[in-house]
């Protein structure tokens, strides 16, 4: 029997509480399929641990999980901690330190639950969001210089390689190719950004020529929120910067009912190191420990770590479980409207996945 190593990180808020959900989730897959199983490994790393030890993770903690199959994280953010300084010392120095290049974050309206968009049904949008991941606006490049006085001044710098772009394309082309629709938009500001959306710009049409059966569009920003709204079955798979995408990946999950929902797979495509798989939620202290957080992000989160470990026929029965869960809406949470507590809804997914239609 197979077995994966996993490193579970809940972090801050209701991540400590969707990832004990998300890990009760996963284990009741396995033992469902019965062909594999998991191994948690357990780090306290985020905000508390950084009141006590002035860290969101120990020195040595790349070294402690870079070996795990796949990594299953929360949330980082604190209320008594700087937010530079949760997501740069936990979340982000897991990232780019492993690679992972290629955050991607599929979006639909699951069954059951209603859009705010106008009379949008399932089918009108479906969408997976290609940001990417290591570099762009969030590369860390800059600084601060003369704090306190008349002068003082900040930077931070945009950074665009070539290989940093040509590898994002080319996964944003590749995942279009494998849909049914085969069609991407690029997403750009080349507009304003004269330098590196333009170069953006011009690789992604470089990289275009490689992929003759993919159609493709390309639209700023700007109007692209627009296009989310107003003409959302005109899109499919999106590819953007790792600033755009940050902010048009929430609208998306927005769009489809609930931030609650939204999962995020962060890839390294060439698997020298381990991928992390979280909601997009966030840490949400305003309902921490009431009981109501919504874990189906996590659990979608799972789905995409499944399939990313090779386990596809598992991925598939949660998915499956998942969206007979959220048909029930005596099951939302009450970010979807309704009731239900976080319990409610896991129990109801372990069940799903043990009955007779899994």
């Amino acid at each position: 029997m197979k077995t994966y190593s996993i490193a579970a990180i809940p972090g801050d808020g209701i991540g400590t509480e969707v990832v004990a959900c998300g890990l009760q989730v996963l284990d009741a897959i396995a033992k469902r399929d019965g062909s594999f199983k998991f191994k948690f490994d357990h780090f306290d790393w985020g905000g508390e641990y950084y009141k006590k030890h002035g860290r969101m993770m120990p020195v040595d903690g790349r070294d402690q999980i870079r070996k795990h199959d796949a990594i299953l994280f929360g949330s980082a953010g604190h209320p008594e901690i700087p937010d530079h300084i949760t997501l740069w010392g936990l979340r982000l120095a897991i990232c780019q330190p492993f690679d992972q290049y290629a955050n991607v974050r599929p979006t639909r309206v699951l069954p059951g639950i209603t859009s705010p968009l106008r009379n949008v049904k399932d089918k009108e949008l479906d969408w997976v969001i290609v940001r990417e991941n290591s570099e762009g606006e969030y590369a860390g490049v800059g600084g601060r210089v003369h704090q306190g006085s008349p002068l003082e001044a900040a930077t931070d710098v945009a950074m665009f390689t070539r290989p940093g772009v040509e590898r994002i394309m080319r996964f944003a082309f590749r995942l279009a190719q494998s849909r049914p629709r085969k069609h991407l938009t690029v997403v750009t500001k080349s507009n304003a950004q004269r330098h590196a959306m333009v170069m953006w710009d011009e690789i992604a049409t470089e990289v275009a020529a490689g992929f003759k059966d993919v159609t493709w569009d390309k639209m700023l920003v700007d109007a692209m929120t627009v296009r989310m709204v107003m003409r959302p079955e005109t899109l499919d798979t999106i590819v953007a910067t790792n600033l755009h995408a940050d902010i048009l990946s929430d609208l998306a999950a927005a769009l489809a009912g609930s931030l609650g929902i939204a999962p995020t797979a962060n890839l390294n495509p060439e698997r020298k190191f381990p991928s992390m798989f979280e909601p997009i939620h966030g840490s949400a202290f305003d309902i921490m420990g009431k009981g109501v957080a919504n874990p189906i992000g996590t659990f979608w989160s799972a789905v995409m770590m499944l399939d990313h470990v090779g386990e596809r026929v598992a991925a598939g029965r949660l998915m499956r479980a998942i969206e007979r869960v959220t048909a029930d809406k005596r099951l939302h949470t009450p970010d979807l409207g309704g009731t239900a507590r976080t319990a409610d809804v896991t129990a109801a997914v372990v069940d799903a996945i043990h009955g007779a239609n899994a």
